[in-house]
Formats: C-alpha cells, structure tokens, sequence
C-alpha cells in the first residue's frame, strides 16, 4: 500500500435543509445500524456452546467467532474506507448492511463451520466500514446544535446491543435454536436497510479519507491521547466484562439464571451513562472521560471485595455499566475534537482502535482468568482503567488545547 495514495477533497457538506422528523429518522437508522452490527457481533457468546456442539469444536475453536470480527475490522476500518472514499457514503452504509445481513443468513445456514467463520469474517468488514463512516456522520444528518445530542443516540446502540439484542437473540436459540437466532438478526436487519435507504439523504463523499491523511494523524497529540485512552479503557472493560459471568458464577455465587438479570441492569445502567457522557463530553471531555474510566477503575478493584454479595456486585455492575456506557461517545468525541478537519478519518482511527483492543481485550483476559481466577481478571482490568484516568490527568497538566474546528 502506498502511502501517496491520498489527498483530502473540500470540506463536507452541511446538512441538507430537510423536516425534523426525516433528520431524526436518518439518525435512527444509523443507531439501528450500529444495534444490529453489535448485536450480530457479540451474539455468539450465549450460544458458543449450541453453535460448537453442532460442528463438534472446542469452546477455544468455537471462540473465534468472537476473536476474528474484532481484528478484521480494526483492519477494514481504513483500508475499506480509503478503498471506497469517493463513494457516496450513503450507498456504502446500505451496501456494508446488506453484507450484515448476508453474513446473517449464511451462519443460519452453514453446513460446516468453516463457513461461520466466513460469515464472521463478512461480520468484521461490516464492522469496519459502517462504523468509520456511522460513527461521525451526527453533524450531516442534523443541524449543528443537534449533533452531541444526535450522536449520543447513536451510540446508545452499543448498550442497547447488550441489554436487547443479545439476550433476545440467546432466548430464540434456546427456543428454536441458534441457526434460528441468526435468521432472525439476519431479516431484521434487512428491514434496517430499507429504513436507512428511504431516510438518509445522498451524502457525497466531501473530504476523501487517504492513508497519508490517517498516518499523518499520528503527530497530533490529541490524537495520541485519543488512542492511549481508548487502548487503556477499552482492555480495561473487555479483559474484565468478557468473564463477568464466570465471576458471578464462582464469586458472588450467583445461580445462571439470575446473571441474566444482573446483566440487564448493568445494560440499562449504560444506556443511562451513554446519555449522561453525551451530554458533557462535549463541553468537559477530559472530566467526562477520567470519570468514566474511574467508575470502570472503582467497580471491577472492588467487586473481588464487595462482589461476594450480591448487593454489593449489582450496586458495582451499576456503577460499571454506567461508566462504560460513556466510553464510546467520549472516546469518538476525543477523536473528532482532535482533528476537526477530517471527522471521517478520525471516525477511521476510532473504530480500528476500538475493535483491535476490544479483541485484545478478550484474549488477554481469556489468558488471565484461565492462569489465575475470575477475581484477578478484574483487579488486572481495574489497573488499566487507572492507567487511562492518569493518562487523562497527564493530558490536563500538558495543557493541551484542543484545535478549534475549522
């Protein structure tokens, strides 16, 4: 790849002059664009067992599902982007759905599991593409003064994939079975598709993402915080929250199915704190970020301690839930604040970022709970999230100001 195949268009465009309602849609869209991507994408953790027993593979192999999405979209993220950077960005979120819903239909159907890896591997590309170029499309679909507000919405499609999608999904798998479960992600999404190509409006291309623009990047040093603070935070809930119900099992002694509903209130608790960081990040980034990252440091040092009760666990999981529900909308605020004059391209950077780790995150965690215990996973994520509200303070005393958008 050479690293001369890049230049920068005009500036993007202004929202199309457009009714209230259809803005408001099109954001609705891309949110449930987001919904379906996370829920397809994390899906196969409650049905890892039906999906391996069905092929005969091991719970390691039959983890890949998990793995592979993550490393092949912080991987897709630019070099899809680059690749389609001409292209109407409307044509190509309705074109990285369908692939969604191919990907779908093709798990529900495989023979062998080799062919659910490939569907995985059309999960990934989705991933990368749509959320580099969702993620930072708020300030098209809406006015100005509406795109913090438009953009937490979006995002609220990260809680909302663990608090709805994926118990709704692990429920038809124990009722029809897990093919059954893909199916019905698969048909949804279909109908996202529809929606967004009837609500979004054309969306040309206005500042073409190339890779010299994404490496020179690099030198900003906002940008650098950007990426520190996410890698940190982002290991720091992946490596723990992956093996949450392992510890709930073995330490708070939780019975299987009551982890379901400890979950769901964590889930709501992010949905709450997702709203919350978007509401402040925009005038307060660094507070709103070291806060997030210090209710992830408090919740997962305390619940080997306070965990063993029950009380105590839902008491941390709500104080978790509702500090990394602010991390998306912090971390993809960070970046766009960090480089004003090319959202697209920070949007890139954000989701490679964030799906390496969040992948990272897993396996490390998988390494430490399995050498160790439940409890030391979650000391070990806790001490990350520290590093991130120091990272964060070194930011403050640097007295790094943020370049004002152009």
């Amino acid at each position: 790849m050479s690293s001369t195949a890049v230049t920068t268009s005009d500036e993007v465009s202004a929202p199309p002059t457009r009714s209230a309602l259809l803005s408001w849609l099109a954001v609705l869209s891309v949110m449930l664009g987001i919904f379906s991507i996370v829920t397809t994408e994390i899906l196969p953790i409650g049905l890892l067992t039906s999906i391996g027993s069905s092929f005969t593979v091991s719970d390691g192999m039959a983890g890949l599902m998990m793995t592979m999405p993550g490393f092949l979209a912080a991987l897709s993220a630019p070099l899809v982007t680059v690749a389609t950077g001409r292209i109407d960005r409307r044509l190509m979120l309705g074109a990285f759905v369908l692939l969604l819903a191919l990907a779908n239909f093709l798990a529900a159907m495989a023979s062998s599991y080799w062919l659910v890896l490939v569907s995985r591997v059309m999960v990934g590309i989705t991933i990368g593409g749509f959320w580099s170029i969702g993620a930072g499309l708020a300030g098209r679909l809406v006015p100005a003064e509406s795109a913090a507000r438009a953009t937490s919405v979006i995002f609220a499609a990260v809680p909302l994939g663990s608090v709805l999608g994926v118990p709704l999904g692990t429920l038809i798998g124990d009722l029809a079975g897990w093919r059954t479960a893909f199916l019905a992600m698969g048909l949804f999404t279909v109908g996202v598709l529809v929606l967004l190509l009837v609500v979004i409006p054309p969306l040309p291309a206005g500042r073409t993402t190339r890779l010299h623009v994404l490496g020179g990047m690099f030198r900003n040093v906002n940008t650098r915080f950007a990426l520190g603070t996410t890698f940190l935070v982002v290991l720091a809930h992946f490596g723990t929250y992956t093996y949450v119900a392992p510890f709930l099992e073995r330490v708070t002694h939780v019975g299987s199915g009551h982890i379901t509903v400890f979950l769901l209130i964590y889930g709501v608790a992010g949905i709450a704190g997702n709203f919350l960081g978007g509401s402040s990040v925009a005038r307060r980034p660094r507070a709103t970020f070291a806060t997030a990252a210090a209710m992830i440091a408090g919740a997962t040092l305390l619940l080997p301690v306070l965990g063993r009760w029950e009380l105590g666990a839902v008491a941390l999981l709500i104080v978790w839930g509702v500090g990394y529900g602010a991390v998306p909308v912090c971390s993809q605020t960070w970046f766009s604040k960090a480089s004003p004059e090319a959202p697209e391209a920070s949007s890139v950077l954000f989701t490679a970022s964030f799906q390496a780790t969040f992948a990272t995150g897993a396996l490390v965690g998988g390494v430490v709970v399995d050498r160790f215990s439940a409890s030391t996973v979650m000391t070990t994520g806790g001490v990350a999230a520290v590093l991130t509200v120091l990272v964060v303070w070194a930011h403050h005393m640097r007295k790094v100001s943020w370049p004002e958008p152009r």
